[in-house]
């Protein structure tokens, strides 16, 4: 696929910025696209978010196209939890026929915990059954055996949690994902390069390209946050101290925040192939985190 620039960036060897945008609650996308174009320099790719974390916003596809219109990469998350496989099937069709061919898979959030708490969840696959039906769907037939009139062209990704509880099980579904499709991985976000180095070795023979998740953050309490209640993230007392003696005011929690992503993707830019940058409404800051590699 030598007309995908981000496939063609994996392929390089350079190191890859990829970060998160989140399609808008309503119809108003300026905001959100003058975020990417300010990252044009800096950012290889843009992830639109799926209803993140449940809370119901614009289908990402929309917002894809647009970033494509203006010659922006971006990466189409797609998540299991409000579609059955007939939606995600035509939904990827529908992407592709608008030239979207990164895709990013995910199981998604339970909607519980959104901003519609009674909805029904789908969950009618799983993440590593949306990538076999993706490789299917580039192969020229969908999940029923139908054959497709024209099949598209896809770089389908996945995501793993390096810090999970049971690494073992962690990797296993791995290697499960890349049996089914997945060309490379985005991760939950790393704090520590040590634990995450003794990921990468127990990895590094798979030959996909693995991109280390990195959330920004804004306080202590979010760090504190993250360690009692979000599985597989683990931030050192040393980072959250850090963020705690800089919470006088907004500007020092931002320079912190920005000189803390800065130095944990220094530290594991030698075991990866890039960084998924996760800014949370910080993204003016990336352009700083990247500049001090």
């Amino acid at each position: 696929m030598t007309d995908n620039s981000l496939s063609t960036l994996l392929q390089s060897g350079k190191f890859v910025i990829t970060t998160e945008l989140n399609p808008p609650k309503g119809t108003e996308l300026a905001p959100m696209l003058e975020r990417a174009e300010s990252l044009r320099d800096v950012v290889d790719a843009f992830n639109l978010t799926d209803s993140h974390t449940a809370r119901m916003s614009m289908a990402p596809i929309a917002a894809a196209h647009l970033l494509l219109d203006r010659g922006l990469e971006p990466i189409l998350q797609i998540t299991c939890r409000d579609r059955n496989r007939i939606a995600l099937q035509g939904d990827v069709l529908a992407a592709a026929a608008l030239g979207v061919r990164n895709i990013v898979t995910m199981t998604g959030d339970h909607p519980g915990g959104g901003d519609h708490p009674d909805a029904k969840p789908v969950f009618d696959i799983n993440s590593t059954a949306l990538l076999q039906s993706l490789t299917g769907l580039q192969a020229g037939s969908d999940m029923s055996g139908a054959d497709l009139r024209g099949s598209p062209e896809l770089l389908v990704g996945a995501v793993v949690n390096p810090g999970a509880d049971d690494l073992d099980r962690e990797i296993g579904r791995m290697e499960e994902k890349i049996e089914a499709g997945a060309a490379f991985f985005q991760t939950q976000a790393v704090y520590d390069a040590g634990d995450f180095e003794g990921f990468m070795r127990r990895v590094e023979g798979y030959g996909v390209p693995i991109l280390a998740g990195c959330i920004m953050l804004k306080s202590g309490n979010m760090a504190r946050n993250f360690n009692a209640n979000v599985p597989g993230i683990s931030v050192p007392d040393a980072i959250i101290s850090r963020m705690d003696a800089a919470a006088a005011s907004v500007g020092s929690r931002r320079r912190a925040s920005a000189e803390i992503t800065a130095e944990i993707i220094g530290d594991i830019r030698p075991m990866c192939q890039g960084a998924h940058i996760m800014a949370i409404g910080w993204e003016a800051l990336i352009p700083e985190v990247i500049s001090s590699q």
